[in-house]
């Protein structure tokens, strides 16, 4: 089942499957290292649920839901 980033609960694991944000906004979330393939978790939510924290490749990354919304992932 594919959903969005956006849609991961704290604690759960996805695979990128796509991403589908073009342009500078496409380049910029390729370069953080979310390209398809890759196994993120997400470890935490702001109080408001933005931004959300992600585990993926042995660092943490933070990302606003809104570019969350162009990474299509694979929920494992």
């Amino acid at each position: 089942m594919t959903i969005s980033m956006r849609k991961l609960c704290v604690n759960q694991k996805g695979c990128i499957r796509a991403v589908t944000a073009g342009g500078e906004l496409g380049r910029r979330i390729r370069d953080m290292g979310l390209v398809p393939g890759t196994q993120v978790m997400v470890i935490g939510r702001a109080p408001l649920t933005d931004p959300v924290e992600l585990r993926m490749k042995g660092f943490s990354l933070s990302l606003r839901n809104s570019e969350a919304d162009y990474i299509t992932v694979e929920a494992l």
